[in-house]
Order: C-alpha cells, then sequence, then structure tokens
C-alpha cells in the first residue's frame, strides 16, 4: 500500500546557519553564483546568517539554530533584540510561517561537525516518510561514507531549528571538519549529498514510487557533560582516547569514557549500552555537552508517491525501475 503525499515544489537551501561551518557557507554561494538550473522545483537558496559568516564566527549573539520555536518567533521581542532573534523571525517569514499552509515544502539546512559524524540527517521527527526516504536514498547512493538518521526527541515537542519552519525538514550535518575551515572531501561529500537529494525530490514529484522497507533511526536519550571542578566549573577530563571519533559505536556500561588531566580513567556509569555522537564536538563546549546518547531502533516505512493531482505525467514504475 502506498501512502499519497503533497508534492514538494519549494524546496529551500540553507548555508551558514553556523557561520564558521563552511562548507554549508561556500556550497550555498556556489549555488547562488551559478543558479541551480532546475526548472521543475522552486529552489531558494539562503544565506541564513551573514553577520556571523561574514565574521567567521557560530553566531553574534545567540544561537540563530534554537531561535525557531513559537515562543522565540512569536513572543514579544526584547530590548534590545540579539540579532540571531531578529534574523530567525525574517527568516520564518521567508520560508514560513512556521505551521502554515505557505511554508516551503522541504527545508535542508547544511551543518558541519567537528565530530567524526559521517553523513547525518537530523530531524524532530521519526515518522516524517520524506526525510526517511531521502535518507534511504542517500544511503544507496554514497555506499562510501555511512549516512545515519537521529530524531531528536524533543520534550516539548516545540521544536527550534531552521529546518523546521518547513512542512518537511532536516539539517544535513558532515564531519569531522574543524570550524572556520572547508575541507575539500568533506565539501565535496556535502555537495554530492545535496545533488542526491534534489534528484530524489524530482523523481517523487515526477510519479516515481519509493518503494517502503527497514531503516535504522538513532533517537536521542539525552547528554553527558565533561567532569568539572566544583568550584571553577572548569572541566577535569577530555573524551578517553578509546571513545574519540568513535561516533554512533555502542557504548557500554563500564566503558572508557572520559581521561582526567591527570591521567586516570572515567568510565561509562549508564544502565544500558548506548550510541554516542557529536563527541567533543566543539560547539558544544558552551552547552554542557560532551556527546549525545541515542538508542537505536529498526522499523519499517511504507512506500510513498506524490499525491495525483500533483504530477501530470504518470509514472508507474518503482525506482528501482527508473535506476
Amino acid at each position: 500500500m502506498n501512502v499519497h503525499l503533497p508534492g514538494l515544489s519549494r524546496v529551500a537551501v540553507c548555508g551558514g546557519t553556523h557561520g564558521n561551518e563552511l562548507s554549508g557557507v561556500y556550497l550555498v554561494r556556489e549555488m547562488l553564483r551559478v543558479g541551480t538550473g532546475d526548472e521543475d522545483v522552486s529552489m531558494q537558496t539562503v544565506l541564513s546568517n551573514p553577520l556571523a559568516t561574514e565574521l567567521c564566527r557560530r553566531y553574534l549573539d545567540t544561537d540563530l539554530n534554537r531561535c525557531f520555536t513559537h515562543a522565540a518567533l512569536n513572543g514579544p521581542l526584547p530590548d534590545p533584540a540579539p540579532y540571531e532573534i531578529v534574523r530567525a523571525r525574517e527568516l520564518n517569514a521567508m520560508l514560513g510561517p512556521k505551521g502554515s499552509p505557505r511554508a516551503v515544502d522541504l527545508v535542508c539546512d547544511l551543518h558541519n561537525s567537528t565530530s567524526n559524524m559521517g553523513l547525518c540527517l537530523i530531524n524532530f521527527s521519526d515518522c516524517d516518510w520524506i526525510s526517511l526516504h531521502i535518507y534511504r536514498h542517500l544511503q544507496r547512493e554514497m555506499p562510501d561514507i555511512p549516512v545515519r538518521y537521529i530524531h531528536l526527541d524533543v520534550p516539548d515537542k516545540d521544536s527550534f531549528s531552521v529546518a523546521s519552519v518547513g512542512k518537511h525538514g532536516f539539517a544535513l550535518e558532515i564531519g569531522p571538519q574543524p570550524h572556520g575551515v572547508v575541507r575539500s572531501n568533506i565539501y565535496s561529500a556535502m555537495k554530492e549529498g545535496l545533488q542526491h537529494i534534489l534528484d530524489w525530490v524530482r523523481l517523487f514529484n515526477s510519479g516515481v514510487v519509493f518503494k517502503g522497507g527497514p531503516v535504522d533511526v538513532f533517537t536521542t536519550v539525552g547528554h553527558v557533560d565533561y567532569p568539572r571542578d566544583g568550584d571553577t566549573q572548569n572541566i577535569t577530563a577530555a573524551i578517553h582516547p578509546q571513545l574519540q571519533d568513535r561516533d554512533f559505536c555502542l557504548l557500554h556500561p563500564g566503558d572508557p569514557l572520559f581521561q582526567t588531566f591527570s591521567g586516570q580513567s572515567v568510565s561509562y556509569k549508564g544502565s544500558q549500552a548506548l550510541y554516542p555522537f557529536f563527541i567533543n564536538e566543539c560547539a558544544y563546549y558552551e552547552k554542557g555537552v560532551a556527546l549525545y546518547l541515542a538508542t537505536k531502533r529498526t522499523f519499517t516505512i511504507p512506500a510513498v508517491r506524490v499525491l495525483k493531482e500533483d504530477y501530470q505525467d504518470v509514472r508507474f514504475q518503482s525506482e528501482e525501475e527508473e535506476e
């Protein structure tokens, strides 16, 4: 049985939401320079935080990618208003409004991590069939790089990211890459991933049926801070060498987690084995996060196709037949 979904006629690609994550910055600049050349999809290419990008900083006043809750977008503005709060409202007017029928159909927000993450789609939903099918497509088309799907399970369900403005949306996160640096291999992988995403959108809009199947989803269950000095709150340990760069490798109770600056190992004291990611992410030191922890679930997603009224040339072949 196929799930019929509206077409994706309006797509937004955002880069520079964090101004020092340079793969997305340079990819968006390149797209703005050469154009998209796509007549089938209305493409909007946005440099999300131009002032932070100009200064090669994550943000000016506050993290832009935390400014898209309904309260931040619709509540009274503080005086003076942080730049990113004002910019979030501009982006919401441009791409949304969030939660409205006028919002763009799909937002792909480009990010880099200093962690050894491979390529990840990060979403607040674990039942967004569009995003999950794009994830399966990337796994099939990019076999040489790990591709994973992270479900951010937010307790109050008020998603806070740029990508949440669209009817569908996700962050495309790829690493490792130092902030303020662009690495050609990481840039190329991001560019290739984005091209496959846009190819999938075109196929979906044309009427191709995408078969269902199993997917693995990593769902966040919490995070761990660094050990800290009780008086100064300075960190007293770093990620253990046996854990560093091993994102998404199962962490068992008793496994080495930190190594203190005096050389002692600190073990993981959780009650169950979980999957760590964003291990030693540079930008999360200020947030008190040494790593996130997730469970992994495998479930089956349904076949999807576009609603018939959303396309003219009906095509009944599957994506395998298309290939």
